[in-house]
């Protein structure tokens, strides 16, 4: 009789656990648990490129009163999402960036940018994702300045953040047209470099002021702290070995000799390719010298791609005066893309550029990007296609920072001032225009004329003030 209740018990917990190991088997992938055989769940689904997606934040009014009236201390609070009609509870919701995010609470806006982080309250995954936010194209009356920019860079091979458009409402009420972009955190480190990947950074300056030697890879010396922009900004736990090879690429950078043996040189190049083209000043070839993440794996180090609100040529379009000169940035020199200031103190460009064999491979990725992103007809195919899809969205747009008007005449400056710019640089490229500083000051007769071009049309702060 005893062994008898025993049996059942063990018929119960076996069939018990069938059960569990069933809808973990089914449902897995909402949980984030991804095949080792399989890409992870997200790519096909949220990044699906070729439709709108659709998210619903369910939150409490107060809480997204909250939000919106205390934007800039970009607390999180809780939430439930449908991802295309899926539900997901209990996820983290917060606003995010820097200068849009202040610019836009500054002029009375609420179409803030949004960050959301499925596991911040638990063990929670959209099909693998850990985190991915919402852009909500400050500063770019195009919607495409970003979306363009990644779609560059996966061209060319460089691992990048997926991208997708995404009709956002909030409790069943329309709030607009955002692009989803994938964090560069433990999903998107496994995607792009498998389950034994690395270490991710996003350093970032302390302010305009200081030096920020450590956010523009210059060698300091060999102590850690002395790099508290790149390893105070750690997207994962790192140990004092961490932190130790890449103070190691930091110094072997520092004496541009044997590169190859710290930097991933091909995919460096091929990132500072699409780089230099959208003419991104606030970036690592800017002033401040931020807006990217560094990824480490094995004392090898390479730059991966972010933020690209302000490329284009229109950083200038936040500043108190405005330098509205297309003509200057559809020819900006590929070989000094900054003044040599700056590009003497950012070495994983300018040391690599001082290797003949490094310059020319960056040259042929030029060649190669021109020709087959520009010269056989992809970019304006690529601008129609999604121009007919989004369209309709942004005419409806409710938090729209501009009219849908101002939106087609951004779409075709983007696309104009890209056509241009690929044209310089297949002149650049040939030796008909000088590709550096000097050579430009001295010569500019085969200069591409970018007169039809107004930079303003892509986005500007004062677009904020004519809500």
């Amino acid at each position: 009789m005893i062994k008898d209740k025993k049996f059942d018990w063990i018929v119960l917990i076996v069939g018990v656990l069938t059960l569990f190991l069933t809808f973990v088997f089914i449902n897995g992938e909402k949980f984030g648990l991804q095949s080792a055989s399989r890409n992870p769940g997200y790519e096909d689904r949220l990044f699906d490129k070729t439709m709108v997606h659709e998210i619903d934040i369910q939150i409490d009014e107060k809480d997204w009163a909250n939000i919106l009236e205390n934007a800039l201390d970009e607390e999180y609070h809780r939430a439930n999402i449908l991802v295309d009609g899926e539900l997901f509870r209990d996820v983290g919701i917060r606003t995010k960036g820097n200068n849009s995010l202040r610019l836009t609470d500054r002029y009375g806006h609420k179409r803030f940018s949004l960050k959301i982080e499925m596991d911040h309250y638990g063990f929670n995954h959209y099909y693998g994702l850990d985190k991915f936010s919402l852009d909500s194209s400050f500063q770019d009356n195009s919607y495409l300045k970003s979306y363009l920019t990644y779609d560059m860079m996966e061209f060319l091979d460089v691992p990048s953040p997926l991208t997708s458009y995404t009709w956002v409402k909030v409790n069943g009420e329309d709030w607009g047209l955002f692009l989803a972009i994938e964090e560069p955190e433990e999903a998107f480190a496994q995607r792009n470099f498998g389950k034994d990947y690395g270490q991710l950074y996003k350093p970032g300056y302390r302010s305009l002021e200081d030096e920020n030697e450590d956010v523009a890879l210059r060698y300091i010396d060999d102590d850690p702290v002395s790099y508290p922009g790149i390893f105070d900004n750690a997207k994962f736990k790192t140990t004092k070995a961490d932190e130790k090879r890449v103070v190691e690429a930091l110094r072997v950078l520092s004496t541009g000799e044997d590169l190859e043996s710290v930097i991933n040189v091909d995919e460096v190049l091929r990132f500072f390719v699409a780089q230099v083209f959208v003419v991104n000043l606030d970036s690592y070839l800017g002033r401040t010298g931020h807006n990217y993440f560094l990824y480490e794996e094995d004392g090898m180090i390479s730059m991966l791609p972010w933020d690209y609100n302000l490329a284009f040529g229109t950083y200038s379009l936040g500043m108190p005066n405005p330098i509205n000169d297309a003509e200057l940035y559809v020819n900006y020199p590929i070989d000094t893309p900054a003044s040599g200031e700056i590009m003497l103190k950012r070495p994983l460009y300018h040391n690599l550029m001082l290797v003949d064999e490094h310059y020319r491979q960056y040259h042929e990725y030029f060649d190669y990007f021109i020709t087959n992103y520009f010269e056989n007809g992809y970019f304006e195919d690529l601008v129609a296609e999604v121009t007919k899809m989004i369209s309709p969205y942004v005419e409806k747009d409710p938090t729209a920072f501009i009219l849908h008007e101002d939106y087609l005449t951004g779409v075709e400056t983007i696309k104009n001032f890209s056509i241009l710019r690929s044209q310089s640089i297949r002149k650049q490229l040939n030796g008909e225009i000088p590709s550096n500083i000097r050579g430009q000051a001295e010569d500019n007769s085969n200069f591409i004329d970018a007169s039809s071009v107004w930079l303003p049309d892509m986005g500007e702060i004062v677009d904020l003030k004519d809500e």
